[in-house]
């Protein structure tokens, strides 16, 4: 987890950073849910702000999602899926989302990521368990895995 500015202090290459962290209200309730590491990163030009749930298609605000089956890496080989409270199905949303991501860390060259804490999308190292019940599982979302898969070192905020 990031707690600091110091592991990137002196790069001037480009970090891809959740944007609900980079204080956009783009996050499942509306709100958004600023780091300070993110707002340096923004100030000094080099952050590349994305959200990957609104880039897959979904709205703000919109139902809570966990994934059920697995986590991230399972998602994107087909064993999981990503559901929302109500029942609907959103990992058609949440893959294409994580595919944006990572079109949009190519395009700037981004070898590195913040990311949201627990998220669905961007969760590294924990999300929620699928059950909605607040319990956390070891794994990614779905777009720290596929970020992870294409060499980006990621982490959470």
């Amino acid at each position: 987890m990031v707690d600091g500015t110091a592991a990137f202090e002196g790069a001037d290459e480009k970090v891809l950073v959740s944007a609900c962290l980079a204080g956009v209200p783009c996050r499942y309730d509306g709100r958004a849910k600023a780091a300070r590491v993110v707002d340096e990163l923004v100030a000094g030009g080099r952050a590349v702000v994305v959200c990957p749930e609104g880039a897959g298609g979904l709205p703000t605000p919109r139902p809570a999602a966990e994934i059920v089956g697995g986590d991230g890496a399972d998602v994107l080989d087909g064993r999981a899926r990503v559901v929302d409270a109500t029942g609907a199905d959103r990992t058609e949303e949440f893959t294409a989302g994580a595919r944006a991501a990572l079109a949009a860390a190519g395009a700037a060259g981004a070898r590195r990521a913040v990311l949201m804490a627990r998220s669905p999308s961007c969760g590294c190292g924990q999300v929620y368990d699928g059950t909605f019940g607040g319990t956390l599982r070891p794994g990614d979302g779905v777009t720290a895995a596929l970020l992870r898969r294409a060499g980006i070192e990621v982490e959470s905020a």
